[in-house]
Formats: structure tokens, sequence, C-alpha cells
């Protein structure tokens, strides 16, 4: 019978430090060490470490010691006294080599020779045609620097090149860069002639209900009072024929702007309702697009460069839930900030665009049926 007998040797990796073996140093015991150092050793030491403890206070572990007593409470402003009385008597130090006014110190610099690259010059052939090339043979340099300014090639001039165009060296006045890049004189047109239109009479037409008032433009009127607004808005409850209500830049409160929101809600005939440029808060904004709701039968409602230009998150959400529950708003003029309050009201406003077109289209093809249903009534008569 034959026995075997099997050795297993396991290596450790080697600890070293600064080239020392530190495995002798696994038996020592640190509280001894530190019990032989003297007080003086152990400062030394204790500068050497920084303990990486966020639990310590700083006094602990920073390695700065201040042997002075408190003198009292901190007081900055003599703190700051006292460093800027330091500052301006410890005197500078001694420079190594005193200045010398003409002499340059340590070594100067020296530009490296400038390397000039060889030109590769590569012919390339282009055929203008005749013509082109009898225009530009017989051009005048400064034809052929206007043509250069004309096609966008004076951004491959160099910079004395660039600078000698702008002050037309060897140029004529009118010529060359400046005759190009000379601006040209804005054309007046005239003034809009201020809105002629007469408040108080077409108050009195929209309370007789004239049917030959069907758009109402009170745009850029100023001085407006407060009570031709009631009686306007008054009268617009009984209207049955005004489609068309602008008010823009006419200096609408947030009071004045409710009561038409109460307005719109008892009228069943207007269609378009501008307020652009008044002085409408957002929330009363809300107001007005909430009455839209009542009636069903605005089609635009703009109401842009208001009071406050920012309208807000939390405004912007509601008016999108308003507008995504109305089923006849076409055109919407407001600005919207937030990109989620655009798309879903312009995907909204498309959709709306769209039923129209197919209500349009149903209608025709309903009237058609008639007429042939008309055509077929006649001929059986016949």
């Amino acid at each position: 019978m034959t026995s075997s007998t099997t050795t297993t040797t396991t290596t450790a990796t080697t600890r070293k430090l600064y080239g020392k073996d530190l495995s002798e140093y696994d038996d020592m015991d640190m509280d001894q060490l530190l019990a032989q150092l003297s007080p003086e050793e152990i400062d030394i030491l204790a500068k050497e470490v920084d303990p990486d403890d966020n639990l310590l206070p700083p006094s602990q572990r920073c390695s700065y010691t201040c042997e002075k007593d408190p003198t009292g409470p901190l007081n900055r402003k003599k703190l700051i006294e006292h460093i800027n009385k330091q500052a301006l008597e410890t005197p500078d130090k001694p420079e190594l080599k005193p200045y010398v006014p003409g002499v340059v110190r340590g070594k100067k610099w020296v530009p490296p020779e400038n390397i000039q690259q060889k030109e590769i010059e590569e012919q390339i052939a282009i055929d203008l045609g005749d013509e082109y090339e009898t225009a530009l043979s017989t051009a005048t340099q400064e034809e052929i620097i206007d043509l250069a300014a004309i096609l966008g090639f004076h951004s491959m001039m160099n910079q004395d090149q660039y600078h000698a165009s702008l002050l037309n060296k060897g140029q004529p006045i009118g010529l060359g860069w400046d005759g190009i890049t000379k601006a040209s004189q804005p054309k007046l047109f005239p003034a809009d002639p201020p809105n002629a239109t007469d408040p108080d009479r077409t108050i009195q037409q929209v309370k007789d209900d004239d049917s030959s008032l069907i758009d109402l433009n009170w745009n850029n009127i100023k001085n407006i009072s407060d009570e031709k607004f009631e009686q306007l808005f008054n009268a617009l409850t009984m209207s049955t024929h005004l489609e068309t209500l602008s008010l823009a830049n006419t200096g609408m409160t947030d009071r004045l702007a409710l009561k038409l929101a109460d307005t719109l809600e008892r009228n069943n005939t207007l269609r378009v309702i501008n307020v652009e440029s008044n002085f409408i808060s957002p929330a009363v904004i809300v107001r007005l697009v909430k009455s839209l709701l009542a009636t069903k039968s605005i089609e635009e409602f703009r109401a842009t460069n208001q009071r406050s230009q920012v309208l807000g998150n939390k405004i912007e959400m509601e008016i999108t839930g308003l507008i995504e529950q109305n089923p006849t708003i076409l055109r919407l003029g407001l600005h919207l900030e937030y990109n989620d309050a655009r798309h879903r009201i312009a995907a909204h406003l498309q959709r709306n665009l769209d039923r129209n077109v197919l209500i349009l289209d149903a209608y025709a093809a309903f009237f058609c049926l008639l007429n042939l249903n008309d055509l077929r009534n006649n001929e059986t008569l016949r």
C-alpha cells in the first residue's frame, strides 16, 4: 500500500513602504508606540496626519494651533484694519536682481524665424463662355472689386486688403467697398390716419340692432370712458347682427374685461373678439377664454400684449384645458411660453378646422342631393 503526502504552500503578497517590509510591524502595539513619544513629537505627528472624518470639529482637524489667549469677540472691522496695517508695515522682500531701466532681467524672448510656406500653384480651367470671358477681360479694377463684393468674395480678403477696402484706398469715392455696402435711405410712408369711428354713434347702432353694423372697430381710440364701455357691453347682449368686435389699445382694464366676459356669455352672433394691447391680467384672460364656452360661437379670440407679458405655467395650462373643451374656436392670438401648451392648442385648433371642412363637405353633398331630387321630381311631373 502506497501513501502519498500533499504539501500546500501559500504565498502572500509582501507589503512594502519606501522599500521596507511592513509585515514586521503587524505585531506591534500602536498604543505602546505612542506612549513612548514626547508631547513635542506627538504634535509633529498630529500635523502630518489629517483625519478624514467629517464628524470631527474643524479645530481638531486643522493642524494650526494658536498659542495666544482670546482677546474678546470677533470684530470684523478691527480685524481688517489690523490686516491692512500689518500689510503696510511689513517690508517687501528684496529682489534677487534690482530693476534698472533699460536692462532686461532674465532671458530675453526671441521670436522664432518666419517659415515661409511654399505656395502650391494649381491651375483650374473654368469655361465661362465667350460672353462672360469678354466681359471680365474688359472690366476695370473698380468693377471687379464691386463684383467680388456682390458675390461675397470679400470674405476671402486678408486683413490688410479688408481695411484698405474699408478706407477705399486708391478708389474713387462711391465705388469699391463703400459703394456696395452703402445703406439706402429708408422710404417714408405716411402715418396711419387716426380711427375716425364715433363711439357714441356706434353704441346707438348696437342698441338699435342695426343690420348694417357687422364690424365694430374701436382700435386705438383713446380716452373712452368706462360708461361708454358699459353701454356697449349692455347693448351687445341684445345684438343679433354684430360679428366682429375690435377693442385693441383702448386702455381696457380688468373691471371692464370682466363685464365683457359676462356679455360674451349672453351673445350668440359674435365671431371675432380682439382685445390686444390693453391692461388685462392673466387671471382675467382665463375668465374671457372661459366665457367662450357658454355660447360656443366665437371662432377667433386675440388677447396678446397685455399688462403681464408672461402668463405662467398655471395660467397657460388652464387656458389649454378651456380651449380643448371649445369645439368652435379656430384661431387664438395669445403668446404661450411653454411648448406643451402651444402644441396641445395647435393640435386642437387643427382638429376644429378639419371638423369644419368635413361639415361643409357634408352640407355641400346634402344640397347636391336636394338639387338632384328636385330635378327628378320636375322630370317626373313633365
